[in-house]
Formats: C-alpha cells, structure tokens, sequence
C-alpha cells in the first residue's frame, strides 16, 4: 500500500484577548498528538512576529486514514471545543512538500 503523507499549513487569526490562553491549548494539544499519534509526524506552530495574534501551523501526517483519526482523538476534540470562539479565521491548505528534514 502507498502511503502518501499529508502536509497541511494552518493559517489562523486568534482574537488578541484569548491568545495567552489559546497559545497554552495550542501547545498542550500539539505535544499530545505527537507523544500520543504515530501518524502525527510533525506538527510546528509559529505565530507572526509583528502581529502574535496571527498563527500558523505546518502539519505532517503518515497519510490520509492517519489525519482522520487525529480529527477523532478526545485531545484534539477537546482543544477544538475550547478553542472555537477564540479563533476569528481559519484557511486549511493542502501543500506538496519540497525539502524537510528535521535532526533527531
């Protein structure tokens, strides 16, 4: 079988008022799915210097089946119902990646 992975770029807009709280979510979620999802392969999250409000987040998953079963997991779920009414926008993008490579 071909596993074809899945990288996604996360482009969100967070209301200035909830961000402290949204960037403690955000950080308790990605070191869950990684520690807790073999096909999480990487997930980076970064916020724009000149506006912190402003996040973005570089998702690699194994493939397909392994980004849906990260949908479902109760960590993932419970970060998105904490976190809806604080995010004012969010654009999905499915990107082909070109290089990447980490240091174990």
């Amino acid at each position: 079988m071909n596993r074809k992975p899945v990288v996604r770029m996360a482009e969100l807009e967070i209301d200035p008022d909830t961000l402290e709280t949204y960037r403690a979510l955000l950080t308790e979620e990605i070191e869950a799915s990684v520690a807790l999802e073999d096909g999480v392969l990487s997930l980076s999250a970064v916020s724009i210097r000149d506006n912190p409000n402003r996040i973005r987040i570089l998702e690699v998953y194994a493939d397909q089946g392994a980004y849906e079963a990260h949908l479902r997991t109760p960590h993932f779920l419970k970060y998105k119902n904490q976190t809806v009414h604080m995010v004012t926008s969010l654009t999905l993008t499915e990107v082909d990646p070109i290089a990447m490579r980490a240091k174990p």
